[in-house]
């Protein structure tokens, strides 16, 4: 992860601060500051490495003093750090380290709730590949900061055989067949989106059945033909308001791509002080 960090911390500032801070400029190298930044709002916080590793890569000297640790739950107007160092560097560094902050601690935020919907139950909420380019690894951390769990994390590390999959392969039973034969030590997931399809993937032995857009007497009745062989998965129209009657017909997982692509940065506050 430190090596995702820093390629991600680089790029950002990159783009921000390209040849050099013309602004900060204005200020004379030799001033000194001390800074605090504040959440606004209530908030579960996450992305402190990627705050610190902005400072780290543009002035190491630059000394930042954390009150809260990722997966902290604070609330609004809360101390969360205070930096002193250059002023110049501070100025320079505070936008690209805010953004990384807000941008993930709003997707920890939005994860805890989701998360709360599920407590008590045996029921997961997962992400899903919808996330910001370039950000993939720093927002399923920040997922799990909230309290969901990680699906696969890219096509590399799961097979997921969905309709064009089946399509294009000529069968559900064709397509697990290749998956088995070729990634022996994954489990094969299939995306079913009848109860005929829930039968023939079962028969084919599916390891997970993503249960697609399924009406809640559709999940219900698959709950039962499953019978307990293979995980299940809803995916598709699940809303948070959804969630609580969902967990209940025992599925195992639920996966939610508004956690990382419906997020709302969290509102913080870098002031001088």
């Amino acid at each position: 992860m430190k090596e995702i960090i820093q390629a991600d911390v680089t790029r950002a500032l990159e783009e921000d601060v390209g040849s050099g801070d013309i602004t900060a400029h204005l200020i004379p190298a030799s001033s000194q500051a001390t800074a605090e930044v504040i959440s606004r709002e209530p908030a579960v916080i996450c992305g402190i490495e990627w705050f610190n590793e902005v400072f780290r890569q543009l002035d190491n000297t630059i000394s930042i003093q954390w009150n809260v640790a990722d997966g902290t739950r604070v609330k609004e107007n809360q101390l969360l750090c205070t930096l002193s160092g250059s002023a110049r560097n501070i100025l320079t560094g505070e936008r690209a380290a805010l953004n990384f902050l807000q941008t993930l601690s709003g997707t920890a935020t939005l994860a805890s709730t989701y998360a709360e919907q599920v407590k008590g139950t045996n029921t997961k909420i997962l992400d899903t590949r919808k996330t910001i380019p370039g950000l993939r690894e720093a927002q399923k951390y920040a997922v799990k900061c909230g309290g969901c769990d990680n699906h696969r994390h890219g096509l590399y590390d799961g097979v997921l055989i969905k309709e064009n999959h089946i399509t294009a392969a000529g069968s559900i039973e064709e397509a697990v067949k290749q998956a088995k034969q070729q990634n022996p030590s994954l489990p094969v997931e299939v995306e079913v989106e009848t109860l005929k399809q829930v039968e023939i993937a079962l028969n084919a032995d599916a390891d997970i059945l993503l249960l697609d857009n399924m009406s809640m007497d559709e999940i219900k009745q698959a709950v039962t033909l499953n019978n307990k062989k293979a995980k299940l998965e809803i995916s598709g129209g699940v809303s948070l308001e959804k969630i609580p009657a969902l967990a209940k017909t025992g599925v195992d997982f639920i996966s939610v791509g508004a956690l990382t692509k419906n997020l709302r940065a969290i509102d913080l506050s870098m002031r001088f002080v």
